[in-house]
């Protein structure tokens, strides 16, 4: 049976790529920090999702899957060694906690001569993740005093492969996580655009894959059009205690900033890449249906967490906001999504809870320019605006006057 390995048994490796690999053929092994999620997992050797739309819901079994903690470095090491295909879902910040494990295998890989080729889809919310993972990779190589031929090998025999992850997993409600752990629910979406040009030799065959180029269109679109307004509804939801995304994207005036945010962005995009906006229209409106789906039940504080990230620099607001600037579209509606960001301040959030610290002691303006690095005079203008109104109402529509 083809081997697959997957850094991640969370919501996208297990309720995404885990999927796709098992429904081609795979046998799945997941690399996971969560023991108990582990134990499951090599107690029962599959797993269920729920699929569900406002429409339907259904449960697929996905079979033939395994875990071992990243601890366990030789069984780690034995499965690359004979792997087919990999793929990383993580998340950014810990990216670089993989890489001794991907080095150490890709060293017992070749020391038992296998050559063929290896290609790891990355799965990460990250403008030029292969670029970054290469560059983490070839320093653990030379940190490990490791052969010039391991380089070598890995430039010329590893596919680091950038995906666009765009189907939506929320975290299942803590009542059905007791019920069963290994359970995860997700939207009917599964499309998996990737890279073509990041493969290593034949592009394997996996359900629901689709190799584009050039895909940088594909990254921005996903990172500036989708995660933006999801983070847009998020963001100005938070503001007036809704609890799920849908509930945000049925408020007309959130739904109006959202829908006008997308349009902003489609526009930056339509410019740089010569494309028809109907066809980006299109995607934006199946963007809103998909937001609006109560079945999923996904929540304001999923979506929203973590805000030093999401308003960093090349992320999905301040990146989309730059962005828009270069391509000549002042981002007005994203503005608006960015400053409500800013007040995101849910206390279990370390991450919100020190954003707000740095609100308080460095400003608007210092924010901006630390976290976001927006030195754009009117989009500060715009943003510091936007804030001062969000801050003293809850009145959603008072940003729109």
């Amino acid at each position: 049976m083809k081997k697959a390995v997957i850094f991640g048994a969370g919501n996208i490796g297990r309720g995404f790529i885990g999927q796709l690999f098992s429904q081609s053929g795979y046998q799945v092994t997941f690399i996971e920090i969560d023991s108990d999620l582990l134990a499951e997992l090599n107690e029962k050797h599959q797993y269920t999702i729920e699929v569900v739309s406002p429409e339907e819901r259904k449960e697929i079994i996905i079979k033939n899957v395994k875990g071992i903690h990243p601890r366990n470095i030789e069984e780690i090491s034995s499965e690359i060694s004979r792997a087919d295909i990999m793929a990383t879902a993580v998340g950014v910040n810990a990216l670089s906690k993989i890489v001794g494990n991907l080095t150490y295998g890709f060293k017992e890989r070749w020391d038992k001569g296998n050559f063929s080729p290896l290609n790891i889809i990355l799965c990460e919310n990250l403008l030029d993740a292969d670029s970054y993972l290469k560059k983490l990779i070839i320093e653990n190589i030379k940190n490990n005093n490791y052969s010039q031929q391991m380089i070598d090998n890995f430039r010329t025999k590893v596919g680091l492969v950038k995906a666009s992850i765009g189907r939506m997993v929320p975290r299942m409600p803590e009542e059905l996580r007791r019920q069963n752990p290994l359970k995860i629910r997700v939207e009917p979406y599964s499309e998996l655009p990737v890279d073509k040009e990041g493969f290593i030799g034949d592009i394997p065959e996996i359900k629901n894959l689709r190799p584009y180029s050039p895909f940088d269109f594909f990254i921005k679109r996903k990172l500036f059009m989708h995660n933006m307004a999801h983070a847009v509804c998020a963001y100005l939801g938070y503001l007036i205690d809704y609890k799920f995304i849908w509930q945000s994207v049925a408020d007309v005036d959130i739904c109006i900033i959202t829908k006008n945010a997308l349009e902003e962005s489609l526009t930056a995009l339509a410019n740089e890449y010569n494309k028809p906006k109907k066809e980006l229209q299109n995607f934006a409106d199946e963007l809103i249906y998909r937001f609006g789906n109560k079945a999923l039940g996904d929540t304001v504080i999923r979506v929203g967490r973590d805000p030093l990230r999401k308003l960093s620099a090349d992320d999905r607001l301040a990146g989309a906001a730059r962005y828009c600037r270069e391509q000549d579209v002042f981002p007005d509606n994203i503005c608006r999504g960015l400053a409500a960001g800013l007040l995101f301040s849910p206390q279990e959030d370390e991450s919100a809870v020190e954003l707000q610290k740095l609100v308080k002691n460095r400003g608007i303006e210092g924010v901006l320019r630390e976290i976001s690095s927006i030195e754009d005079k009117e989009l500060i203008t715009a943003i510091n605006r936007y804030y001062s109104i969000l801050k003293e109402t809850d009145d959603i529509a008072e940003v729109l006057a």
